[in-house]
């Protein structure tokens, strides 16, 4: 079992469902994404999502949108999201996923870069604009790796590509909640609570289910873990406090470490 599996195992032993954090690798620059994670994982965190910074990131709102602008402008690289990847495992038994577009994969080699993900302590990759028909040559090359590849599956997926979609999956399945774009909202739609009740006899007892895009309180966590997910994926929560306290790196992991601690008291199932 892999590593992002056994995390699922941990947290389901405990009588709770997973929180994933995502952040964007860099922001507001490298050297303080570690210390960012140490307050996340303190906090409970159980999976760690690291966004790599892409200048055209077609699946993000303006939050992470923004968050990608300032990692890029403090000089932040895909073989320094690597290396901070690599000092965050060092320091925390945490599984951290990759989280890029393809074209940083493809313009380094598919086969070159999996081999630096591995080394660099890497546990999984999300590719949100790789289709599951256009993998193989990527599914093959992280697993060789011992890599998970975690797949999306969005509102509009049909019950027969969904079932590809799972096949192809390994670590989680990752559920886009509602169609458009990342970014923080005051409420989850009816339709997402179908949505995960639609997908989850697809997952169960081959894939976790994670579901992400619009989590950001507490009462939203609590919602999609009773609706049958296995964990749920915060991001632009996390982001919003980093971009507030970007000059007061002490009340930024203060209030990082509160949110999560909130969010994962929410999972108890």
């Amino acid at each position: 079992m892999s590593a992002i599996g056994k995390a699922f195992q941990k947290a389901k032993a405990r009588g709770k469902g997973a929180l994933i954090a995502y952040i964007v690798a860099g922001d507001p620059k490298p050297e303080l994404t570690p210390r960012i994670a140490d307050a996340l994982i303190s906090g409970g965190v159980d999976v760690l999502e690291l966004g790599l910074p892409f200048s055209d990131p077609i699946a993000d709102g303006p939050t992470i949108q923004a968050a990608s602008v300032r990692a890029l402008a403090a000089g932040t690289t895909p073989l320094r999201v690597l290396e901070i990847a690599k000092e965050i495992k060092q320091r925390h038994y945490v599984p951290i996923v990759v989280m890029t577009y393809y074209n940083p994969i493809f313009r380094i080699g598919i086969e070159k870069f999996m081999s630096s993900a591995q080394d660099h302590m890497v546990d999984g990759f999300i590719v949100p604009d790789l289709p599951v028909e256009e993998a193989s040559e990527y599914k093959e090359a992280a697993t060789t790796h011992g890599l998970d590849t975690i797949f999306l599956a969005a509102p509009s997926t049909s019950n027969e590509r969904l079932t590809k979609i799972v096949n192809a999956s390994s670590g989680f399945l990752y559920l886009v909640s509602h169609f458009g774009v990342t970014g923080a909202k005051t409420e989850v739609e009816d339709s997402t609570f179908r949505l995960i009740k639609r997908v989850q006899p697809f997952t169960v007892g081959k894939v976790p289910l994670a579901v992400g895009f619009g989590i950001s309180k507490p009462e939203h966590v609590r919602r999609v873990i009773a609706a049958g997910a296995d964990a749920a994926i915060v991001g632009s929560a996390f982001i919003n406090i980093i971009q507030k306290n970007s000059h007061n790196t002490a009340t930024m992991r203060n209030e990082l470490h509160a949110t999560a601690q909130a969010l994962k008291s929410a999972t108890k199932t």
